[in-house]
C-alpha cells in the first residue's frame, strides 16, 4: 500500500516545489455542483454554454482552485497542514477532459506561527497557465507517514 507523507515546517525550504495533477471528469463537475450549490448553466448545460464566449461547458473556477488544496494536502506540506489563506486569479477556462497540473513553490516561511506561503500555478494539457495565486498554510510540526486513503468512488 502506498504511503502518504508530509514535510514538517523545519524540513521545508524556500524554493522547495511539488506538482500535483488531476483530470477533470464529467462526474467532478456534477459532484462539485451538488456539493457547492453552484449550478450555473455554464457548467451544466451544453446548449447554454455553447452560446457563451467559451463555446462549451467549463469547469467551475473554484473546482480548479480546489486542486491547489489537494496539492497542499497531498504533496507540500502534505498531511497535517492547515489551509489558512488563498489568492486566486483565473486566467483561462478549464474544460471537461483537461488534466490540470498544479505547481507549488515555497516563497516564504514565518517562524512565529509556523506558516508557509506558496506560489501556486495551474496549467492545462497544452501547458497554458489557467490559474495563478498564492496559498498560506500552517505547516505540520510532526512528521507523518500514513497509509494512502482510498479515494471515494462514485462511478
Amino acid at each position: 500500500m502506498s504511503q502518504l507523507t508530509n514535510f514538517t515546517y523545519d524540513e521545508i525550504t524556500i524554493g522547495q516545489s511539488a506538482t500535483y495533477a488531476k483530470t477533470v471528469r464529467e462526474l467532478d463537475i456534477q459532484l462539485f455542483a451538488a456539493a457547492s450549490g453552484d449550478i450555473n448553466p455554464l457548467h451544466l448545460d451544453a446548449d447554454f454554454a455553447s452560446q457563451t464566449r467559451f463555446g462549451e461547458r467549463i469547469a467551475h473556477g473554484m473546482l480548479t482552485a480546489s486542486f491547489i488544496s489537494a496539492a497542499l494536502a497531498m504533496k507540500l506540506p502534505g498531511p497535517g497542514c492547515i489551509f489558512m489563506e488563498q489568492t486566486v486569479k483565473f486566467r483561462l477556462p478549464v474544460c471537461i477532459g483537461d488534466t490540470v497540473r498544479v505547481e507549488l513553490s515555497v516563497i516564504e516561511k514565518q517562524d512565529r506561527r509556523k506558516t508557509v506561503t506558496l506560489d501556486c500555478k495551474a496549467y492545462n494539457d497544452n501547458d497554458k497557465l489557467v490559474l495563478t495565486g498564492t496559498a498560506v498554510v500552517m505547516a505540520p510540526t510532526e512528521k507523518l507517514a500514513l497509509p494512502m486513503p482510498k479515494a471515494p468512488d462514485f462511478g
